[in-house]
Formats: C-alpha cells, sequence, structure tokens
C-alpha cells in the first residue's frame, strides 16, 4: 500500500490532520486527469488542507468563543472532505484501501473535533 498508512497510533489531533491533508495530497495526485475528477481533487486538497490549517488557528483563539468558531470550521471542512470521498467512492476512482482509511480517518476526526466542540459549549 503507497499511502503512509502509518501503524503507530497518532494522539495528537494536529498532527493527525496533518497527516489527513497529507495523505489526501498523495492520494489524488495518483486519480485520473478528467474534467470531472479535478473538481473533487481540488475539492478534497482544499478542505482537508483548510481543516487542518483551521485547527492551527484555532490553538491561538484569546476566547472560548472564538475557539468553539474554528472548531467549527474544523469540522465543516472536514465533513466536505468526507462528501468528495464518498462521491470517490461511489464513481470507484483510486485504489480502494487508500480510500477506506481517509474514510475511516476523516470519520474520526469529524468525532474528535466534534466532541472538543461540545466539550467547549458546556
Amino acid at each position: 500500500m503507497e499511502i503512509n498508512e502509518p501503524t503507530n497510533v497518532i494522539y495528537n489531533l494536529d498532527e493527525r490532520l496533518v497527516r489527513f491533508a497529507g495523505e489526501s495530497i498523495f492520494f489524488v495526485r495518483k486519480l485520473n486527469k478528467t474534467f470531472e475528477l479535478e473538481y473533487y481533487k481540488n475539492q478534497l486538497i482544499r478542505s482537508s488542507g483548510s481543516s487542518s490549517l483551521n485547527y492551527g488557528e484555532s490553538q491561538g483563539t484569546i476566547t472560548d468563543r472564538d475557539y468553539i468558531f474554528k472548531l467549527s470550521l474544523v469540522i465543516k471542512e472536514l465533513k466536505e472532505s468526507r462528501n468528495s470521498l464518498r462521491i470517490l467512492a461511489y464513481i470507484k476512482e483510486g485504489l480502494e484501501n487508500e480510500r477506506d482509511w481517509l474514510l475511516k480517518e476523516v470519520e474520526e476526526l469529524i468525532a474528535i473535533t466534534s466532541k472538543m466542540r461540545i466539550n467547549k459549549l458546556k
């Protein structure tokens, strides 16, 4: 498997988001170059990268309200990534094992970030 699917578990959310964005790039580099796929490739790169960047910004917020807002953006971008991956899965584009790993990872990232947001709202 060419995806850098590590056997070690990363517990640092920032590192996991960076890895997810990077693995998304590696994944789309191998996809066919068609008009239709370019849209989803670009979208996946943008949304996966944006989730990592927004999380980084959340670490520098001053107020809880700003922190919650940035986490909301991370969740939104992760959900966009998930939908792009689901569409690519539906049309059977990309290597299935890589797609499945990315889909599993994005689900876990959404769950983690959503829980962090809920906990901060309490």
